[in-house]
């Protein structure tokens, strides 16, 4: 049962006043199969086409290959500086390739940078053996992997997204996967943005060509099949705001890199992203019945961010609404209540209060006094 308690919290405005009129136009409309832009903090989408049609991806399926990399380096199961054999299958992988030779040994800080910057076909099944023994096994490894990230309309059947039959992913979840090489390995984000790679004395570019136009695009990646048309997978931050663009199906590499371009652009132009609470940031205080000691701190177990159009932040305010009665054990994390964040008295999120230190029961005395005080207060406990 929740009580529903209407207190500002943290200083955000209330907004008696009417709210400003706020001018957003209509977003832009592409030359493309699908497309999505979301920041990534907050979790809204500010446009969307088609974000759930399965399309092949192409090199965008690389971003994979390059996450089960930064995975298990993460985990200590790999280090940069291993060598990795090269085989015959690697070797002659078709497509972009970065060069390696058959029956050398590579470090993997070398093929992670060959797949990331030079769209390495022979790179990624280098790297898909050596984790996984073969390239098929390692194909298994990426569903489980696309499984556990929430990505529902994705499919992969090879490391590299050369075509395959049964090989598929959408934008909303390619945004998802881009969301989580950019937060979960911040440190090996960085690689995204490198204009150039040399391997073999051959020096290639990054194919993403907001890299040299807009200071601040980061990442992440590009892809091209005939099947697939071009596709661009991209990262800009401004300030404290990140914005990911995912674009599928557009004609040319010069159109994917226009059309991101909107995107980013109306993004960053009409909308804002703010952080509002911290990580266990106390928001609140709650009484404690029947426990060793009477008071339990509440707050979130994350960060919470609101993406709003721009000029509407003295219209956003908060409340809370928390269990009526919270009675010991109480472990920290368990979920006693919600924090809803409203704009223009418009729910526009709701995340979990939770408990963020622990309260054990009290004696017997205790208990027993604190459920007739219950009991005479006419509050029926659950």
């Amino acid at each position: 049962m929740w009580a529903w308690i209407a207190t500002l919290i943290c200083g955000i405005s209330s907004a008696q006043a009417a709210p400003d009129e706020v001018l957003i136009p209509a977003p832009p409309s592409l030359s493309a199969s699908s497309y999505l832009l979301v920041d990534p903090h907050s979790g809204k989408v500010i446009v969307e086409y088609q974000a759930d049609q399965r399309l092949p991806p192409a090199s965008l399926t690389k971003m994979m290959t390059s996450y089960l990399v930064e995975h298990e380096l993460a985990r200590g199961n790999l280090k940069l500086t291993d060598k990795v054999r090269i085989s015959e299958k690697a070797w002659r992988a078709p497509g972009s390739r970065m060069f390696v030779r058959e029956g050398t040994f590579v470090e993997l800080n070398d093929l992670l940078k060959g797949i990331i910057i030079q769209s390495g076909n022979d790179a990624s099944i280098a790297v898909a053996e050596h984790l996984a023994g073969s390239e098929s096994s390692f194909a298994d490894l990426m569903n489980q992997h696309a499984n556990l990230l929430g990505m529902n309309d994705t499919h992969f059947v090879n490391s590299t997204g050369l075509p395959a039959e049964n090989h598929y992913s959408s934008a909303r979840d390619l945004s998802i996967l881009a969301q989580h090489i950019i937060l979960d390995y911040p440190e090996h984000y960085k690689v995204y943005s490198e204009k150039y790679f040399t391997y073999n004395d051959i020096r290639q570019a990054n194919r993403n060509k907001l890299l040299w136009r807009d200071s601040s695009v980061d990442g992440l990646k590009t892809g091209h099949t005939e099947e697939a048309g071009f596709g661009l997978v991209a990262s800009a931050k401004k300030g404290d705001m990140r914005l990911i663009s995912v674009v599928m199906g557009t004609k040319s590499e010069e159109a994917r890199a226009q059309e991101s371009q909107k995107l980013l652009t109306y993004g960053f132009r009409y909308f804002d992203t703010r952080q509002l609470y911290q990580k266990y940031e106390v928001l609140n205080e709650n009484r404690v019945w029947g426990g060793a000691t009477e008071q339990v701190k509440l707050g979130l177990g994350e960060h919470l961010y609101v993406t709003i159009p721009r000029g509407q932040e003295e219209n956003l305010s908060a409340s809370l609404s928390i269990s009526e009665v919270i009675k010991a054990p109480i472990q920290p994390g368990d979920e006693l209540g919600k924090v809803i964040i409203s704009l223009n008295d418009e729910v526009i999120t709701e995340k979990p209060l939770i408990a963020l230190n622990a309260v054990e029961e009290g004696g017997f005395v205790k208990k027993v006094w604190d459920n007739l005080v219950l009991f005479f207060l006419g509050i029926v406990s659950s």
